[in-house]
């Protein structure tokens, strides 16, 4: 009502308005042909979006609000003072991974795989300087060619290529590595492979969206292009490139295992479990890892064992291991799928494939010895140690889902039946038309979102997953993660979008190779975590695990942004700051940041590169 009230006065200003657009106009033109000889392909990307913007919206480009906004609530320095800068680390540590460092993991015990799991630094021990790429490094191959082609640069690791020579799965061959697709359970290719499950497992309907591979670090599953995203893990170990090469891939993956904790995923999620030779211990500790793989998994959902101890019969030589052992672990696996009430659909040559019912009531009757989990907040598992219990499936959690793409679109049963507090159907589905506006306003800055520029996205703070579906595309894949500190858990909603995420905390480093993602999306992050941890820290894990020349988009306060802009200066990011898309007088903005091309250098030092990336783009 204000604007309206005042139309007369912003037309007197218009002239005035017009002169300064086409000034700034002038100006970035400038600004980007000198910044066109000096830095890489992103960098021009960013200078590019940042003349087309102002172009188009001069009040985007020339934002201030020194007159109106105050930061005088916020934990870092003042506007006043200069940004603070940060060294870069040491070359040695161009895969630094802090809650998954070698040297800490082997303080811890080794039983139940505990040292494989998160151990976190402490804040005096903490790291606060910038990530190097490793010397040589180049953008990664478009998807879908990066699935067969990694640049050894990037992940320059043969041990892998020595260790699995036999199985056809990667290979050394120059300046890059080649994945010809295949496996110690599949040296046929992963297709072939698919092609056998796919007899049993309904992939081409589309009710089969969303796996977990779990243990499998290269993300064969998720490489092949049946319409389902597979999120894959393994652990930092000996074979320290496999999730470094799944994520390099373009297949969604993190640094996992499973131990003594839970998987930080919600109940009743995934549409298949994964297991290829995966040496998991599924016999072990009472059946605890399948029970943790039941409570991830949907009602009607699948489990898929591959390799050791099905079909033990014939394999048991090449194993190497005896008749009893093996006849003895595939007997206690049966008895705890029974247990969970899974029906065994098929055993094919060394594949079981089981399914776990809809109809509780067609399930055996329990052991006395088997206890319910507590049914309170299945989805309270950060940092929650595993249970020999069985997860009970709610009714909201495991109604009737859409095949995909359908359900992306579809009211998730999580909002239909009230399960997520505020959330109603309407409230849900304008959530997500504020998503496709905001979406489409990125897309208007920056016109590469929609091409093969972008293929592995984070979404710090995803809600309920409307960022990820206004962006989908087959080109792309989000990692939506829910913050521990968030108001809601609303991950399973994620999920029955046929989406995938994870439960994080923000004042940890992820559990992710540095250079994982493409692009950083973070709504309201900052002033989430506003008085629980730095922001700096926060902003160094965003460029530990960005790319170089990846991008970054923020939305919050007007306030916190000037401070993030402020950081980002010295962490060689290019910024620029644009109006919310409905109105200037928004005190919600966004902002944009380009990561600068710069490497370690040989001689374990840093330093910038300030050469055009066009020599270097990934070739074969």
């Amino acid at each position: 009502m204000a604007i309206k009230g005042n139309s007369g006065e912003y037309r007197a200003r218009s002239p005035l308005a017009m002169v300064v657009a086409v000034l700034l106009c002038c100006f970035f033109y400038v600004l980007g042909a000198w910044q066109r000889s000096g830095y890489g392909k992103g960098d021009r990307i960013a200078v590019a979006v940042t003349r087309q913007t102002a172009c188009a919206d001069a009040s985007a480009a020339g934002l201030n609000f020194e007159t109106h906004h105050a930061g005088a609530n916020l934990s870092t320095s003042g506007l006043g003072e200069p940004p603070p800068t940060f060294a870069p680390c040491a070359a040695a540590l161009a895969d630094h991974t802090p809650c998954h460092d070698q040297d800490r993991a082997m303080k811890f015990p080794r039983k139940n795989m505990v040292y494989r799991e998160r151990h976190c630094p402490s804040d005096g021990e903490r790291l606060r300087c910038l990530v190097p790429a490793p010397p040589g490094y180049v953008t990664p191959f478009p998807w879908p060619k990066s699935r067969d082609y990694v640049p050894y640069a990037n992940a320059p690791y043969k041990s892998l290529t020595v260790e699995k020579a036999v199985q056809n799965w990667v290979q050394y061959e120059g300046a890059v590595f080649r994945f010809p697709g295949g496996g110690t359970q599949f040296p046929h290719g992963a297709d072939k492979y698919i092609d056998q499950l796919a007899n049993v497992v309904p992939f081409a309907d589309g009710t089969v969206r969303t796996v977990l591979d779990t243990g499998c670090g290269p993300g064969r599953v998720s490489g092949d292009s049946r319409g389902v995203i597979a999120m894959s893990f393994a652990p930092r170990d000996s074979h320290e490139a496999q999730v470094q090469f799944a994520l390099e891939r373009g297949v969604p993956a993190f640094i996992g295992v499973l131990g003594s904790v839970k998987l930080p995923s919600p109940s009743s999620s995934f549409d298949m479990a994964h297991c290829s030779r995966c040496l998991i211990p599924w016999s072990g500790n009472g059946g605890m890892y399948m029970m943790e793989v039941d409570r991830v998994l949907r009602p009607g959902g699948y489990w898929v064992l591959s390799g050791p101890p099905i079909n033990w019969k014939a394999n048991y030589r090449k194993w190497e291991r005896t008749k009893e052992d093996l006849s003895g672990e595939q007997k206690r696996i049966e008895e705890y799928a029974e247990m969970l009430c899974w029906e065994k659909l098929t055993e094919m040559n060394e594949v079981g494939v089981w399914r776990k019912r809809t109809d509780t009531a067609a399930c055996p009757a329990r052991p006395a010895a088997v206890r319910t989990c507590d049914p309170a907040n299945p989805d309270d598992v950060w940092y929650k140690n595993m249970e020999t219990c069985i997860t009970p499936s709610t009714a909201a959690a495991g109604g009737q889902l859409q095949p995909f793409p359908a359900r992306l679109k579809a009211v998730p049963p999580r909002i239909s039946s009230g399960a997520i507090p505020g959330f109603t159907v309407e409230s849900y589905e304008e959530e997500n038309r504020q998503w496709e506006k905001h979406v489409k306003a990125y897309r208007k800055v920056n016109y590469k979102l929609d091409t093969e520029r972008y293929r592995n996205i984070l979404d710090m703070n995803a809600g309920v997953g409307g960022f990820a579906a206004a962006l989908f595309s087959p080109k792309s894949w989000v990692m939506n993660v829910v913050p521990t500190a968030a108001e809601l858990s609303t991950l399973g909603v994620i999920y029955e979008r046929g989406l995938i995420g994870i439960y994080h905390d923000w004042c940890e480093a992820f559990s992710t190779y540095p250079r994982t993602y493409d692009l950083i999306h973070a709504n309201g992050v900052f002033s989430l975590y506003r008085d629980r941890c730095k922001m700096e820290d926060i902003m160094l894990e965003m460029d530990r695990i960005l790319r170089p020349e990846g991008t970054v988009i923020l939305r919050d306060d007007i306030d916190v942004l000037l401070q993030v802009q402020k950081v980002a200066t010295g962490m060689r990011w290019k910024t620029m700051m644009a109006n919310h898309e409905e109105s200037p007088h928004i005190p919600e903005k966004v902002l944009y940041a380009v990561k600068r091309y710069w490497t370690a250098v040989r001689d374990n030092s840093s330093e910038e590169n300030g050469s055009s990336s066009e020599g270097k783009g990934s070739d074969v």
